[in-house]
């Protein structure tokens, strides 16, 4: 690594990040799956208000809009060789005001408790400013990476709009094979397991499948007063209790397996001797995580969501049709295909009809043994001493895994310290990232910016 962390400059690079950040919460860039329906004139200005809080970066990086509005940034290095990849997304999710205890765009810095307030700050105009400010910072300096680096910042992500997949195309239409590119995804984060003393580093090698699946029965309509048995409601009723009464089963998959065997070296207590064979106890090991809670549970196994539930138009009217709509996150190996299959099995009733509005197979799993990964173990130690860096499979969804197309080396990490309660705030209430987090997020691309060794 050509170029320590500067560790006793963080804090100055914390408070021009702070400063940046809240300017940019404070335009509701709130994606739609109706563009129409956005405040067109948020969207417009962050790009402008991008170039004035970064003129270097604008002055020096060659620049491209792609695909509905997504930016495309090159900064030439001494070689097109090993080019990296540095991603983020400035559109948000929406947000109830009267649910926050600060507006969610009101873009409040609070020194005193060290945060900044507001949404996106961690997804993911955060990870966004900490790129821009280690390249501003570097450009202040005289300094060039060794090779050539990208950064590119979407503006649909949270409606799985298009514009990485422009990305993409750009690159790929050019010849450009990344070494590595790194996206939104896994922080650093306390007590993954009882008896983990050390705070982990979660390093996404691969995300879950998505799939948005309609639940729907058919049935004759009537009056209430003179109702049949097992009307639409009824029947999807029975059937969305089979499904919660069958959840997938747990698996331990490749990626998984090196996350616990990573982690389980730093375990005490008596988890410690299961993780310590985990490679030949893998059903015991997964069931260990189904039980320790959600965010572990769902590491190991498929899970199902049931958020939208409709009916009758009206309490005196007998529905003619009931409509569910589950959100499913598909574990690493299997398929769109196959969960619509198991369901159907579990489902069994064929006038239950099962419709997959959108859905997309698990990515490709990028390796944890190599020398991608081992520069961000080495970037992550840097930042944040004492912590381990651990592969795991992302739960969400991210444009990362467009890039799976041109990269063997597709990584998701966010550069933040998270709580629990700060991971829970994200698409939730009363979203911060922490000041401190800022300014090592700004150390750690500094590195990531600067390595010259290949490895």
């Amino acid at each position: 690594m050509s170029d320590p962390v500067e560790t006793d400059r963080t804090d100055a690079w914390a408070d021009a990040a702070a400063e940046h950040l809240a300017a940019l919460v404070r335009l509701p860039t709130v994606s739609r799956p109706d563009r129409d329906e956005q405040d067109a004139e948020a969207f417009a200005e962050l790009p402008r208000l991008l170039e004035r809080l970064y003129p270097r970066l604008h002055a020096t990086l060659e620049r491209e809009v792609v695909g509905p509005g997504g930016l495309l940034f090159r900064w030439p290095g001494a070689s097109p060789d090993r080019p990296i990849v540095l991603m983020a997304h400035w559109d948000v999710v929406p947000a109830d005001a009267d649910t926050w205890q600060v507006p969610p765009f009101e873009g409040r810095i609070d020194r005193a408790a060290g945060v900044v307030h507001g949404r996106g700050t961690l997804d993911d105009k955060g990870s966004m400013v900490v790129v821009c400010e280690a390249v501003e910072s570097l450009l202040a300096e005289g300094r060039a990476p060794a090779h050539d680096v990208y950064l590119s910042f979407g503006c649909d992500e949270e409606v799985f709009g298009t514009a990485a997949e422009a990305a993409v195309e750009a690159l790929a239409a050019r010849g450009v094979r990344p070494w590595l590119v790194i996206d939104e995804g896994g922080a650093v984060v306390e007590g993954v397991f009882p008896g983990l003393q050390r705070p982990a580093a979660m390093i996404g090698v691969a995300e879950k499948g998505v799939l948005d699946l309609r639940i729907r029965v058919e049935d004759q309509p009537g009056h209430a007063a003179t109702p049949r048995r097992g009307g639409a409601v009824a029947r999807l009723a029975r059937a969305l209790h089979r499904i919660e009464r069958h959840p997938f089963p747990v698996v331990l998959t490749d990626p998984s397996l090196a996350m616990v065997q990573t982690l389980g070296r730093h375990v005490t207590g008596p988890l410690r001797p299961l993780l310590a064979r985990a490679h030949r106890a893998r059903p015991a090991v997964a069931r260990a995580l189904a039980a320790l809670g959600p965010e572990t549970s769902a590491v190991v196994r498929t899970t199902v969501a049931l958020t939208r539930l409709s009916g009758s138009p009206a309490v005196n009217v007998v529905a003619a049709s009931a409509e569910a709509r589950a959100n499913i996150r598909i574990q690493v190996g299997e398929t769109v295909d196959g969960v619509v299959a198991r369901l159907r099995r579990v489902v069994r009733d064929e006038r239950v009809q099962l419709e997959v509005v959108s859905g997309n197979d698990p990515s490709p799993e990028s390796p944890s043994d190599g020398p991608q990964f081992a520069l961000l173990a080495r970037a992550v130690e840097a930042t944040y001493p004492g912590t381990v860096a651990a592969p795991y499979v992302m739960l969400q969804a991210s444009d990362a895994r467009h890039f799976c197309r041109i990269s063997d080396h597709v990584y998701r990490f966010s550069p933040f310290a998270m709580s629990r309660a700060q991971r829970d705030s994200i698409h939730g209430v009363d979203e911060q990232v922490d000041l401190d987090s800022l300014g090592r997020g700004v150390a750690f691309y500094r590195t990531l910016l600067l390595h010259d060794d290949g490895a």
